[in-house]
């Protein structure tokens, strides 16, 4: 236990990195959600995180009362965020798990902290050490020659976003470490070698 967040003894295997790196571009893209092995763990909805939803997300819109939810700064209008308690809980959250899992918002359905565990990036806010403690105990395979590039084309991505982001255009460079993330997931392509002809 983990400030009353269960998190299982030992690894948990993820499987081979670029097959995982796959999924994840596919559930930023909308085209599937993100298969997280969860288990027991709910760290990421106790973690004092504002879940985004969007205008077009109308079944999750329908199932959070609108008294949760704020108009989300900077975002054109529609755009909402749904706090968290004084516990840093989401309200969406109970004792059995969550209340509208089948109608969770696009950023529930995408969040993978693997992300951090596959980009290297850290969590260092004291608030997000379920996460953090979670994120430690995966573990990827990276053995092919495919799972290798990979991995390199996204530790080189994050290293190329640390190193321009005071040249991004205002607004666009990542102002948090998920953000840092899963930009660098977005971007990978083009730090991925082009593939071998024979």
């Amino acid at each position: 236990m983990d400030d009353g967040i269960p998190v299982e003894l030992g690894h948990l295997p993820v499987g081979g990195f670029s097959g995982w790196l796959e999924e994840m571009r596919a559930a930023l893209r909308g085209e599937a959600d993100a298969d997280v092995a969860c288990g027991t763990c709910s760290a990421c909805c106790q973690s004092s995180q504002f879940v985004h939803i969007g205008p077009d997300e109308t079944d999750a819109l329908a199932h959070i009362p609108a008294e949760l939810t704020f108009p989300a700064p900077q975002m054109p209008r529609g755009h909402v965020l749904m706090g968290y308690d004084r516990a840093g809980r989401c309200p969406m959250l109970t004792d059995t798990g969550c209340s509208v899992y089948e109608h969770r918002p696009r950023t529930c359905r995408t969040y993978d902290c693997r992300v951090f565990a596959a980009t290297g990036v850290e969590l260092d806010d004291p608030g997000k050490a379920a996460i953090a403690a979670r994120v430690g105990q995966w573990r990827f395979d990276v053995a092919s020659p495919e799972d290798d590039r990979a991995r390199q084309a996204l530790e080189s991505a994050v290293r190329y976003i640390r190193a321009h982001a005071d040249e991004m255009p205002e607004g666009s460079a990542p102002q948090t470490p998920t953000r840092l993330a899963v930009m660098a997931v977005e971007i990978v392509d083009r730090f991925l070698p082009a593939p071998e002809t024979p």
